[in-house]
């Protein structure tokens, strides 16, 4: 186990702003996390647990112990049949990697999830999706220690209460309660594809579809489109897509008849980097930080952002979509501090 004093989340978050943690500690193991969760030394300590630092934000230094695990195993399960394959996925491992290793090896399942940045505990916190496919669709079980009592639940993915961007790890009861140390999906070794998203619908008509083909050109997609975070701080996509009703999307159909729209299990879902383009935002900056001008989800550290920044760009975004449209974007970033 690693432990730090006075660190700088900056090198442990993809904004690269500027934050400390009092503590800061990566276990290699169960046992080490268990004890970091129990040890006379953290009692009473505000205690946060991240991932890749992917979809953070933080405001203010956290006075507290910040957990990150180190752990990285792959390991392969027997499946039901001799079509699906079992990996058992630690939290530490890097998304993409684990994705990587799927195309690899001849797995399908994971492809359209190619790039995301983050790790694979994240994963089943966020629910990560992409070009029609999202995380609970692969998700077969989720192993967590309960930060209570250091015993170890297994969730279904049924339990997980997955839906979009969320589930139940982000429920109010729920946070923080649970830290997951593993995850196992289900891949297949059937060849198959979703090719029904824009830009992969090309591949669909072409006779030699590989896994090596739709990788490489969700990769290139996302490289055009967003920025990479060791150039340009972000944290992706900063706002979720938003789901409205079908009434309240023909009224906004009828003032904007260019207006994209995607079915939903609860409703329509409408291109929040649409909205925000069409509210004038795009490009838009406060001090360092900007609307990235080729993907407005995206607010970027132009390398001199601080938290106040992005924060304040933040809120004049929902504020001139929320006048203009009559719509409240989520914030997909947890952001930690006052926001």
């Amino acid at each position: 186990m690693k432990i730090f004093h006075d660190f700088d989340l900056s090198k442990a978050t993809t904004f690269h702003i500027p934050a400390k943690a009092r503590i800061y500690a990566e276990y290699d193991s169960i046992d080490e996390l268990r004890d970091l969760l129990f040890s006379p030394q953290y009692t009473g300590m505000k205690r946060l647990h991240i991932g890749g630092g992917s979809n953070l934000l933080f405001t203010t230094d956290f006075d507290g112990l910040v957990m990150h695990s180190a752990m990285k195993s792959i390991t392969t399960m027997s499946g039901d049949n001799d079509d699906d394959v079992y990996l058992k996925v630690s939290a530490g491992v890097v998304w993409d990697d684990f994705v990587k290793y799927c195309v690899d090896n001849s797995l399908y399942g994971a492809e359209n999830l190619s790039y995301i940045p983050g790790e694979a505990g994240a994963s089943a916190v966020q629910n990560v999706g992409a070009y029609g496919v999202e995380a609970k669709d692969i998700i077969s079980k989720v192993h967590a220690i309960d930060t209570t009592s250091g015993e170890e639940r297994i969730f279904t993915v049924e339990e997980c209460d997955y839906a979009y961007r969320h589930s139940i790890f982000k429920r109010h009861d729920y946070s923080g309660r649970y830290i997951i140390t593993d995850v196992v999906y289900r891949l297949s070794r059937l060849k198959h594809f979703t090719l029904d998203y824009g830009p992969l619908k090309e591949l669909a008509a072409e006779k030699d579809v590989t896994l090596a083909k739709v990788r490489d050109r969700i990769i290139d997609i996302r490289r055009h489109k967003l920025p990479e975070p060791a150039e340009l701080g972000s944290a992706g996509s900063f706002f979720k897509n938003p789901v409205i009703t079908p009434e309240k999307f023909l009224r906004l159909k009828g003032d904007y008849p260019e207006l994209p729209s995607y079915p939903a299990p609860d409703g329509i879902k409408i291109p929040a980097a649409w909205l925000i383009e069409h509210a004038g935002m795009k490009g838009k900056s406060i001090g360092g930080a900007q609307v990235y001008p080729g993907q407005c989800l995206v607010i970027v550290n132009t390398g001199n952002a601080t938290a106040a920044d992005i924060v304040a760009l933040f809120g004049e975004i929902r504020e001139k979509v929320a006048a203009q449209f009559g719509i409240t974007l989520s914030p997909e970033v947890n952001i930690i501090g006052k926001a």
